[in-house]
């Protein structure tokens, strides 16, 4: 563990904020400690987590209902496996939900609102990113589909050039979003801080720990994939869930306390 001080509630003068915020060395298994706490914010704030658990699945449907209706196969999965790249701008609530009960206040599904709405301007830039980069990838998708052998029997040399290509460019995708993301919007939700600081925040982080990230990133796919083999009903406990340790994946992880804390107007 890193010998970093704890976050405090003090900040610095703008003029003296660094470029990045520092991160903590955290250990491999730290992700198992993240989704336990993510559990336990889920059992105590169950009625809200389950309403955004609803709110996430209702779209997880729209997704599919849209994937079916294009009748393409490698749309589908395209935007199927984009819905990792914008849950975490879906997931804030979730993150407001969990900074109220570290700070014992009373559960409102209204302050969750109001938490953002200073920062509404970055939330809305790094979603429209992560919207781009959905569709991006999705038209990336379609395009990998032309490596599918089609004619004949099925050569195996071409199938493993189909799963080797499509499985590059998914990987390339999800590295750069997972790691822009990972601990940016929490940070934006918890402090006075631009979209540009926190993206290079997170990207740092995540390279300063890549086997703990690797480990998270590898449970978050996992969730995804048992929410859609599900039909999208593990959404509902998976997705809070993950949105709660993503937040404590954020307080252990980073150092935030030179810039001010975002406490929304009562």
């Amino acid at each position: 563990m890193s010998t970093l001080p704890p976050p405090s509630a003090g900040s610095l003068p703008p003029e003296q904020l660094p470029f990045v915020a520092p991160c903590r060395m955290v250990e491999a298994r730290a992700p198992l400690r993240w989704l336990k706490a993510g559990w336990h914010d889920f059992r105590h704030a169950l009625r809200l987590s389950l309403t955004y658990g609803a709110v996430l699945t209702a779209l997880s449907v729209l997704i599919l209902l849209a994937s079916w209706r294009f009748g393409m196969l490698a749309f589908y999965l395209g935007l199927a496996t984009g819905f990792v790249f914008v849950g975490p701008v879906l997931a804030v609530g979730l993150y407001s939900i969990s900074r109220q009960l570290g700070r014992g206040q009373t559960l409102e599904l209204g302050y969750c609102l109001r938490e953002g709405r200073e920062h509404i301007r970055e939330l809305l830039v790094l979603g429209m990113v992560l919207l781009v980069v959905l569709l991006l990838w999705a038209r990336a998708a379609a395009m990998v589909h032309v490596f599918f052998p089609t004619e004949g029997e099925v050569d195996l040399k071409a199938l493993a050039t189909f799963l080797g290509v499509g499985s590059l460019v998914g990987a390339l995708f999800a590295i750069v979003v997972f790691s822009a993301t990972a601990f940016s919007l929490p940070m934006i939700l918890d402090r006075r801080v631009d979209a540009i600081t926190a993206v290079i925040t997170s990207m740092h982080a995540v390279l300063c720990n890549k086997l703990p990230m690797l480990l998270w990133g590898l449970i978050i796919v996992a969730c995804v994939i048992v929410g859609f083999a599900t039909l999208t009903l593990g959404f509902l406990v998976l997705l809070p869930v993950i949105g709660h340790a993503t937040w404590h994946a954020y307080l252990d992880t980073i150092d935030a306390s030179a810039w001010p804390e975002n406490r929304p107007e009562t």
